[in-house]
């Protein structure tokens, strides 16, 4: 099984940013733990802050790869091509979010991605991934 992990705008600062909401470790020190965690699944990993690279990343895996775990980051409240880019490919996408977007400004409680995706899980932290890859070994979508 080849799933990609996707992560848009600012997610290079885990563990700088916020701690306080995003807390305090690195993804690439998370993703070396999930790699751990799922020996037998080939895990990609993939970051960017440019909307145009997070789309071809998408339909580059997006025909090939088992499954896509999106965290789009801010891009989630903006982009409409993000949105396209998933309902464009087969590979199934969930959408995912650190922290509970719900619970924060009103402008994160819309989501261009929701509607495109297979499903969508927030609010527990990294935890948030892992969650994601066990959707995808249980085949619920």
């Amino acid at each position: 099984m080849k799933i990609a992990i996707i992560n848009g705008p600012n997610l290079n600062l885990l563990g700088k940013r916020e701690p306080e909401v995003y807390g305090s470790q690195t993804f690439e020190d998370y993703f070396e733990t999930l790699q751990q965690k799922f020996p037998d699944i080939e895990l990609s990993y993939y970051q960017s802050n440019i909307e145009g690279e997070l789309i071809g990343k998408i339909q580059e895996y997006g025909f090939t790869y088992d499954g896509i775990i999106l965290n789009a980051g801010a891009y989630t409240h903006t982009s409409i091509g993000l949105g396209d880019a998933i309902k464009a490919v087969t590979t199934p996408v969930i959408e995912v979010h650190i922290s509970n977007t719900y619970a924060r400004e009103s402008f994160r409680h819309q989501s261009y991605l929701s509607g495109n995706a297979k499903g969508v899980i927030l609010g527990f932290g990294l935890k948030s991934y892992e969650l994601a890859i066990q959707s995808f070994l249980s085949h619920i979508i």
